[in-house]
């Protein structure tokens, strides 16, 4: 896995749990809560091998754009995991989202600072649908209502309620 684009030790960490996280997410089927509380596959046992396969053993190189800036901290831990996850899955990630928050080895997403300005470049971008940690909610409360309007946001604690979204 290459890594370009300034990035500081934290963030290149960032994706090397997403790295590890996604491969392991994708060889299991991408299990995921269903709203009966059952537990739905999202990946038949051929997609996730061959996802499983490419993430293993693919060259990767993720690069962060705006390479003279340096740019560190594990905020994008979510989407690079949904990154990876549509290449090797080769599935379109929703147009309309944007999402933060750092993931874990075991697939716990959590929290993050700069929640206000992370929803309003997100606004300022024309994304209408959010996903952020659970543990960030209150900053989302605390937020004004004519910045929160017109926004589907998805609090989750763990990447199993992120795949649905980003692939819906």
């Amino acid at each position: 896995l290459q890594l370009t684009g300034s990035l500081g030790n934290v963030m290149k960490e960032s994706v090397a749990i997403a790295h590890t996280f996604a491969g392991l997410f994708a060889s299991s089927g991408a299990p995921c809560p269903s709203t009966d509380g059952s537990v739905k596959k999202y990946l038949n046992p051929t997609e996730a091998s061959k996802a499983a396969h490419f993430l293993r053993q693919a060259e990767l190189h993720l690069h962060v754009p705006q390479g003279a800036t340096p740019k560190d901290g594990p905020s994008a831990g979510i989407t690079m995991v949904t990154a990876l996850l549509s290449l090797a899955c080769n599935k379109p990630v929703r147009p309309d989202l944007a999402m933060t928050g750092e993931v874990s080895l075991t697939g716990k997403v959590l929290q993050v600072g700069g929640i206000k300005e992370k929803v309003l470049a997100a606004k300022r971008g024309g994304v209408i649908c959010l996903i952020m940690p659970e543990t960030n909610r209150k900053d989302f409360d605390d937020l004004a209502p004519f910045i929160k309007e017109n926004l589907e946001v998805h609090f989750v604690s763990h990447y199993n309620e992120v795949f649905p979204v980003a692939f819906s």
